[in-house]
């Protein structure tokens, strides 16, 4: 029996930006990961959930 499971892993990390307004701050956080000067790392591991995925071969 062949069985799918979707996992899924979660990391947080709180941030402080200055910015003019609340989209500008994330506008900057945005940036921020996407050149990787901000970056989840395992200490930011959080939680883990698995569920069973599509349906299932028998």
């Amino acid at each position: 029996m062949k069985c799918k499971f979707r996992i899924i892993e979660t990391y947080s990390k709180v941030v402080e930006v200055e910015a003019e307004n609340m989209d500008s701050a994330h506008e900057k956080v945005e940036e921020m990961i996407n050149t990787e000067e901000i970056a989840l790392t395992d200490d930011d591991f959080e939680d883990i959930e698995i569920y069973p995925y599509g349906n299932q071969n028998k």
